[in-house]
C-alpha cells in the first residue's frame, strides 16, 4: 500500500503554495553599534571591522 491524497489538489491551491518559494524579502540591517554603519545583524561590520563592539577585523 502507497501512500495517496485523499482528494485532486486544485491548481489555484498548488500554485499558491508553491509561489511562496520564489519571493525575495528584504534584508534585516541594523546599525553597528561601533560606527553607526547600517549592516546585516551577528555580522562582522564591513565599514570598521567590528562585531559587538570589539574590532576583529582591521579594515583599510
Amino acid at each position: 500500500m502507497s501512500i495517496c491524497p485523499k482528494g485532486k489538489m486544485s491548481k489555484s491551491k498548488r500554485d499558491k503554495r508553491k509561489a511562496q518559494s520564489w519571493k525575495v524579502a528584504t534584508p534585516t540591517l541594523v546599525k553597528c553599534s561601533k560606527c553607526g554603519e547600517l549592516m546585516m545583524p551577528h555580522r562582522v561590520c564591513k565599514a570598521c571591522g567590528a562585531y559587538n563592539k570589539r574590532t576583529v577585523v582591521e579594515v583599510d
